[in-house]
């Protein structure tokens, strides 16, 4: 029987580690929780058990999977309900996690995830603008081509794991999309386990100055909730 140990770092900043501890959290799926916070120069100090010196990491006894898009394969070998059951959505649901795994860079860039502060954005540049109107129609097609109330029809999946980390974006930066997409984002902040890491990242102690620096470049601080119980 697996013994999984998932290695995340701090809750306010990881999006990539909320993906597959968010999944494994709402499957049910028992594993351990080691937390590294990041450190400031460099984060050297992961790669005592990530082989890139990255989060998320999942050990599995000898076997180390590491990116979150191959934990997620990973886990869909060995536990039902990953993946979509029906093809056609679970072919949507890949295509759609590939595409978070390795697009949207303006909203990645322009909206680091910070869980705690409230911010207004400088400005809504054109870049910025065509992942918001990406992601809405996306989150759209989904709903609508399979009934919701997640992205590939009636249980949370994968899918859903992988656009969660917007859900806290769209929450600080006060990010504007359609009226469905806004519902579906707050569909997915009150899961249990996302109330769970939104609750424990307003408690972390750590600041790391590169992600405070990149954030407050792109907008004003309007609020911020951290260390407040």
């Amino acid at each position: 029987m697996s013994h999984y140990t998932l290695y995340i770092a701090n809750r306010n900043y990881s999006s990539w580690s909320l993906r597959p501890w968010l999944l494994m959290t709402e499957l049910r799926i028992p594993f351990t929780e080691t937390l590294v916070p990041f450190e400031e120069s460099n984060h050297a100090n992961f790669s005592r058990f990530s082989p890139n010196a990255r989060v998320p990491c999942l050990h599995d006894g000898d076997t180390i999977i590491w990116d979150s898009l191959a934990i997620i394969e990973y886990l869909a070998e060995c536990h039902a309900g990953v993946w979509p059951q029906q093809p056609v959505a679970r072919a949507w649901a890949r295509s759609a996690s590939a595409e978070m795994h390795s697009g949207f860079s303006a909203l990645r860039q322009r909206c680091s995830m910070n869980c705690g502060l409230r911010l207004r954005l400088h400005a809504m540049t054109p870049d910025l603008q065509a992942d918001l109107e990406r992601l809405d129609a996306l989150w759209q097609d989904g709903l609508t081509r399979f009934g919701g109330p997640f992205l590939a029809g009636s249980d949370f999946s994968a899918v859903d794991a992988f656009y969660a980390p917007v859900a806290f974006r769209i929450q600080s930066y006060g990010l504007p999309l359609s009226e469905a997409s806004l519902a579906y984002a707050q569909r997915l902040l009150t899961l249990v386990g996302m109330r769970d890491w939104y609750d424990k990242a307003l408690l972390e102690p750590w600041r790391e100055t590169g992600h405070e620096r990149e954030i407050l470049s792109q907008a004003a601080l309007l609020a911020d909730l951290r260390n407040q119980p």
